[in-house]
């Protein structure tokens, strides 16, 4: 069995200012979705995008990402808590970010910038779509450094089980580098090379929602499950219950575009 390295959750201090890990992944995760957006920009698969439009479109996503995720914790996940602890909602450095909710809040970002930019929903989503699983893994290595979202109990004898000395003594799933692999490079790998030639309207956006889905669901299984507000299950988890609509939504999305056969 492996021993959790109890890392640093601080990369490093200035004084008074500490710059932790969980923060420097989210800027990695901004700083790959303009590499790549241009990327995507200089093989012709965004005509009539230009590179301020990616820098602004960042903007409105970190704002997205930022209050949807901190809420969609808030909200799914920890209700009780943050009721009797109101403050904490503001330290997000201190990890518990939602992506279900960051989802939420990006759509609506994604949604206001398309209006103003004159550019359809499905077109805006089907642009970043590719852009985002890179951020997902930054993320879930953050969460990995900050040692939260534990996995469940695992066989002893499996060679990468770990213990989590801060939990207790019990073999675990890192299952914080399963999601990364998942949910990150995976899908990563698989948007990016179907999203090599240009697709319907819609298809990106719908194989983003299917993936992750899928995906995510499969994680739940080694990870030690959130209570949530439907209550604490080993069964179905909030994950999966929130992961699921996702993936109904991505098959429609995926069914309509290939019907319509509309350029994106």
């Amino acid at each position: 069995m492996l021993i959790y390295p109890q890392l640093d959750p601080v990369a490093l201090r200035l004084g008074p200012l500490a710059v932790h890990w969980y923060g420097l992944m989210y800027l990695a995760g901004f700083i790959l979705f303009v590499v790549l957006g241009r990327v995507r920009m200089a093989r012709g698969l965004a005509p009539g995008w230009s590179r301020q439009d990616i820098d602004d479109l960042l903007f409105y996503g970190v704002l997205g990402v930022i209050l949807g995720g901190r809420l969609g914790q808030v909200l799914f996940y920890e209700p009780g808590y943050y009721l009797v602890h109101p403050a904490e909602i503001l330290a997000v450095w201190k990890g518990g970010m939602s992506f279900h909710g960051g989802f939420l809040g990006v759509l609506v970002a994604m949604a206001l910038w398309g209006k103003k930019t004159g550019r359809s929903f499905f077109q805006v989503t089907d642009f970043i779509a590719p852009l985002v699983p890179t951020g997902l893994l930054a993320g879930r290595i953050g969460n990995f450094i900050n040692g939260e979202l534990w996995g469940r109990v695992a066989d002893p004898a499996l060679p990468w089980s770990m213990i989590f000395p801060h939990v207790d003594t019990l073999p675990r799933h890192p299952s914080q580098l399963y999601q990364a692999g998942m949910e990150g490079l995976l899908l990563f790998l698989i948007l990016w090379f179907y999203g090599a030639r240009p697709r319907p309207l819609r298809a990106l956006s719908g194989a983003f929602l299917v993936g992750y889905g899928v995906f995510r669901w499969l994680g739940e299984y080694f990870r030690e499950p959130d209570a949530g507000i439907f209550g604490h299950s080993y069964t179905v988890s909030m994950g999966q219950w929130l992961s699921l609509p996702m993936v109904l939504i991505g098959v429609l999305l995926i069914f309509i575009a290939y019907r319509k056969q509309e350029s994106s």
